[in-house]
């Protein structure tokens, strides 16, 4: 029996123009669903997980929408609650070259933020799972998403069940003080932190030195300080970062750590073109976990991981549709891109 998933939060409807036109530019905007944990659900179930999605859209004809999307993609929907008004909207304007893409959030009361605690059976939604996933752009939602993803934490533990968390700070929906003092509560649940190379800043304080992110500038060794700070103030298993490069908005070189038992490990760096980048942290969170409940030793699995996400870079819209065998054969070392016949 396929080992069982479950991922938590928002699912969104995203709008971007075609290519890289601006919105000013645009006479269209393509359709397309996305969210943290609903990028996760889907890579998890492209990987051949049981994966299941908990969240709460509108019972109108875009909800039955979101559902078919879900379902296409393999994951299950059995614990998607229907109702409330709306589904939030992101509109994306994709950068190229020096012009960096823009996000522009129209998601203020949608079904998810406005759902109550009491609505979730946590303890039938964890049964037979194996493992829970949930991002820090939930709690940010809304006080009830706080006290849900604080009861999801209980309800997971009781049952045994590992829990996986992305930072993931989003400045556009919490201050840096009510994500501290929120995800501070919420960190000790946590078997697993997945975070980028600001979200430890932003949301703890936890700075890596002789770093300068918007210049281009990443000290590997300062990551090894911030995993470790992060693993022995909230006592996760396991810490991993991704390490984004920014040489443009085109052109990243991208790797990652993994930090566990005071020893870090990590992947080879890729210099990735970028195709669409938005999706890419939970490409890589997806790649984690598959690695880590296959057994994977840390060199594995935080190399199965940056593969993972390094191909989700070349896929248009956020959901990374790709299998376990492309992402080996990258990680193997087959790098090339040449046409396999």
């Amino acid at each position: 029996m396929a080992k069982r998933v479950i991922t938590f939060g928002e699912i969104m409807l995203r709008l971007n123009p075609p290519g890289y036109l601006r919105f000013v530019q645009a006479d269209e905007l393509k359709m397309s669903f996305a969210g943290g944990e609903a990028n996760v659900a889907v890579s998890l179930a492209n990987y051949g997980l049981d994966a299941a999605f908990v969240s709460k859209v509108p019972t109108h004809e875009i909800g039955d929408c979101v559902v078919r999307e879900l379902r296409k993609n393999g994951v299950d929907t059995k614990y998607l609650l229907r109702g409330g008004d709306r589904l939030g909207v992101f509109y994306l304007e994709k950068g190229a070259s020096q012009r960096a893409s823009k996000v522009i959030y129209d998601r203020a009361n949608s079904a998810i933020a406005q759902a109550k605690p009491d609505e979730f059976d946590w303890d039938a939604i964890f049964h037979g799972a194996d493992w829970f996933h949930w991002t820090g752009i939930t709690p940010a939602l809304s006080q009830n998403m706080q006290l849900c993803c604080l009861e999801a934490c209980k309800a997971a533990k009781a049952n045994g069940v590992t829990i996986s968390c992305d930072l993931n700070y989003r400045k556009k929906l919490w201050s840096r003080g009510e994500a501290r003092e929120c995800m501070t509560r919420l960190m000790p649940y946590v078997d697993v932190i997945i975070a980028n190379e600001e979200d430890a800043q932003d949301v703890f304080g936890i700075s890596a030195a002789h770093t300068d992110v918007s210049g281009g500038k990443l000290d590997r060794e300062a990551y090894i300080d911030v995993a470790r700070q992060l693993s022995e103030r909230f006592g996760a298993r396991y810490v991993a970062i991704t390490l984004r490069t920014s040489l443009s908005a085109t052109d990243n070189r991208w790797a990652g750590l993994i930090y566990s038992d005071a020893e870090a490990r990590f992947s080879r760096e890729y210099l990735i073109h970028i195709v669409d980048r938005v999706g890419g942290g939970d490409s890589f969170g997806a790649g984690l976990i598959y690695s880590l409940m296959n057994g994977m030793d840390k060199q594995s699995a935080i190399d199965f991981a940056v593969a993972a996400s390094c191909l989700k870079h070349t896929i248009e819209y956020d959901f990374n549709l790709v299998s376990v065998d492309e992402v080996k054969a990258l990680a193997g070392g087959n790098a090339s891109g040449r046409v396999q016949r």
